[in-house]
């Protein structure tokens, strides 16, 4: 991960082009080779907690469809490939021996990766925890962090020949409080104290994993975190409003970075928080073990969050429900969220890129000397195929644009940003939204899982082998169809998937 600032149009030499995607969200496979229930396995097949009822049983067949996966990233140019390893399918019970037979099926993904020229990225832990741990309490428990030491452990043992991109954890607020506080997310437990253990026991497994790491891997390899730190904005400049911007801040980003790089709490997170619990799950060791040295920090962005201070000290949903009944917020009643200024995506989200600027500017004045990487960026749009079955997205096409024009500003200014990784490579199963939401560049036909690379893989994919963005005169032509003679072999890669 070497990388030199320059100008613009371009990025740094050796800039990582990547793309990203889950386990659970894609692989399918779900009972084969030793997998047992993943905490999402059992939350997906729960009456009425994920849309139209939709399971990961079959996702897009990754599993079985990996070599035609991997051959269209090849013939797309992409330089890197952000995938997660599924827990049950690697340690069915969370505890123990590896099974083989899944570690077989991470071990042939990374060959050919690398034979296609593609650098892997393996993230351990993308919210598939073993149903099993979770029965025992799951990440509430300390006990769940020292297993995840464990699985982080057989896995390092079994890649790390190969493989020289790590990441620990991807997105462990979404882990902790929208599955244990909101929860909207698996395990769909709604009790805040829970959250708020949770939350420490994923940092405590972020730094346990690392040692774990560190101790089998080569000295090469680099090991990394993806947080979705937040963009909170005060809705006005009052101080009651700017107050609301800290409290959140609080509870979405500094709960993880600030014991993870400065090995502290936020007093201000424990001042917060100090009817709900005192925290005494802290151990005296435990900050040390999680402010592990790390080489890279992974950003996750999608949209910034706009914030009020509550009239009347209570909180308002857009929904119109008090914001008290299963909040993710802990101890945060009294804060409205506005919707930011922004055309919408298909998910709501308002598009505005100076947010992930904003993000690589705060960690590069936060951690200097730490470099970055965009883990996961994109949108979900409403892409439907022509009558040819041609998939123009447009809209995605503007907002990878914006949102990389944003990365390269920041690298100019003096963030030193190391690579991006687009979500996502394909369409797939998006959690509580099941597969009602695409993301993917590449458009998955649920009934025959046929991939067709839309407008904007062929446009990531000029952007990929030339290392800059296109002026806005040709976009037209660099997310041409697969005529263009970057892209040629594109559709013949899809037809054969």
């Amino acid at each position: 991960m070497t990388a030199d600032p320059t100008t613009a149009p371009h990025f740094p030499p050796g800039f990582l082009w990547g793309t990203a995607t889950a386990a659970y969200q894609i692989e399918g496979a779900v009972r084969e080779d030793g997998r047992t229930p993943s905490i999402w396995d059992t939350f997906s097949h729960t009456p009425g907690k994920v849309d139209g009822g939709d399971t990961g049983d079959i996702a897009v067949d990754h599993y079985h469809r990996r070599s035609q996966d991997v051959a269209l990233m090849k013939e797309l140019g992409l330089g890197a490939y952000r995938f997660s390893v599924a827990w049950p399918r690697v340690q069915p019970t969370g505890r123990g021996p590896a099974v083989q037979r899944g570690l077989d099926f991470y071990r042939r993904l990374v060959d050919e990766l690398l034979d296609a020229g593609i650098t892997p990225m393996a993230t351990l832990y993308h919210w598939d925890l073993p149903q099993e741990l979770e029965a025992a309490g799951g990440w509430p428990e300390r006990e769940t962090a020292h297993r995840f030491a464990e699985f982080a452990q057989l896995v390092g043992e079994a890649l790390g020949d190969r493989v020289n991109l790590w990441a620990t954890l991807n997105e462990p607020w979404c882990s902790a409080f929208l599955g244990y506080g909101s929860g909207v997310h698996a395990p769909g437990r709604t009790d805040p104290v829970a959250a708020l253990r949770a939350a420490h026991h994923l940092n405590l497994a972020h730094g346990l994993g690392t040692q774990a790491l560190r101790g089998v891997l080569p000295s090469r390899a680099e090991i990394a975190v993806s947080l979705n730190a937040a963009v909170v904005r005060p809705l006005t400049d009052s101080d009651a409003d700017a107050d609301a911007r800290r409290r959140i801040d609080a509870l979405a980003t500094r709960v993880f970075s600030d014991p993870m790089l400065h090995g502290k709490y936020p007093a201000d997170l424990l001042a917060d928080t100090a009817s709900v619990t005192d925290w005494s799950f802290v151990h005296a060791a435990d900050l040390e073990v999680i402010r592990q040295p790390l080489d890279a920090l992974g950003i996750n962005y999608y949209t910034p969050s706009v914030v009020s201070a509550a009239a009347g000290g209570q909180a308002v949903r857009e929904d119109g429900h008090n914001a008290s009944e299963h909040s993710p917020w802990i101890g945060v009643d009294d804060v409205n969220f506005h919707r930011a200024p922004g055309d919408p995506t298909a998910m709501g989200w308002p598009v505005d890129p100076t947010g992930l600027y904003d993000l690589l500017m705060r960690f590069s004045r936060e951690a200097p000397g730490l470099p970055l990487l965009v883990t996961e960026n994109g949108a979900a749009y409403e892409d439907v195929p022509d009558a040819d079955g041609v998939v123009h997205d447009p809209e995605r096409i503007a907002y990878l644009h914006a949102h990389l024009d944003a990365t390269r500003q920041a690298i100019t200014d003096g963030a030193d940003v190391r690579g991006y990784f687009l979500w996502s490579f394909m369409d797939n199963f998006e959690w509580a939204y099941g597969y009602a939401k695409r993301f993917g560049i590449v458009r998955v036909d649920y009934d025959t899982q046929t991939r067709t690379p839309k407008s904007s893989a062929h446009w990531y994919s000029r952007v990929a082998r030339t290392n800059r963005l296109p002026e806005p005169e040709t976009e037209a032509t660099a997310a041409g169809p697969a005529g263009d003679t970057a892209t040629g072999a594109v559709t013949e890669a899809a037809e054969a998937v």
